[in-house]
């Protein structure tokens, strides 16, 4: 597909400056943040969220992601960048901040914490994983007055299973890796690469508040 604006063709650079616009005032962010509240709305819930869900995945990145942007995740064994993320309990988008792929959980959520204590004030719990574990995060979190639980797999837990809460988070990342930009990590910058998923996650929205099934 071809697209035309004013009669000049592939004209690509109009488009990304409207996107670099929407992104550097922060309109993005606020249409994504309105559209959840509605969501949450129509679902019986209070438009601010009280409880979220913590976790992070690594995804490649592209050859034009810059090295200093970039890392490696020896445990997934994955060069490129983390999308560390806070959902809501129905796994709607609470935070996104991207890191190079060897950038801690814990570091990337105690940056995170300040941003969600700010922005949510009746948020009081969060519930991670196993990677969120340790006396500096559990006390800046207490600091915010947020409760951080962290559920763990029993010591019977073999291969794969589902977890109490966790798996809301897990599914947010399936709806947002619907988006094939999401595959890999495309954007040069990191500001970038948290619109697209704001963008990927505002789609889910509009969808489902316009009542239309993904085709």
């Amino acid at each position: 597909m071809i697209f035309r604006i004013s009669g000049e063709p592939h004209c690509w650079e109009r488009v990304y400056a409207f996107f670099r616009r929407w992104r550097e005032h922060g309109l993005i962010a606020e249409l994504h943040d309105r559209l959840r509240e509605q969501v949450r709305t129509r679902a019986g819930r209070n438009p601010q969220p009280s409880a979220g869900i913590v976790d992070s995945q690594s995804v490649k990145a592209a050859a034009n992601v810059p090295a200093a942007s970039r890392g490696y995740d020896g445990n997934k064994k994955i060069n490129g960048r983390r999308r560390h993320i806070v959902t809501d309990t129905l796994g709607l988008l609470l935070s996104v901040h991207v890191t190079p792929a060897d950038t801690g959980d814990r570091d990337a959520f105690q940056a995170l914490l300040p941003v969600l204590s700010k922005k949510f004030d009746r948020l009081r719990l969060i519930w991670a994983d196993g990677g969120y574990t340790g006396p500096v995060l559990a006390g800046a979190a207490k600091a915010l007055n947020i409760v951080l639980e962290v559920v763990k797999r029993t010591d019977d837990t073999k291969g794969f299973r589902i977890l109490p809460r966790r798996w809301v988070v897990e599914r947010s990342f399936g709806w947002l890796m619907r988006s094939r930009r999401l595959a890999r990590d495309f954007e040069t910058t990191a500001v970038s690469a948290e619109a697209m998923v704001l963008w990927s996650m505002t789609m889910v929205m509009s969808r489902r508040l316009a009542d239309r099934p993904r085709a």
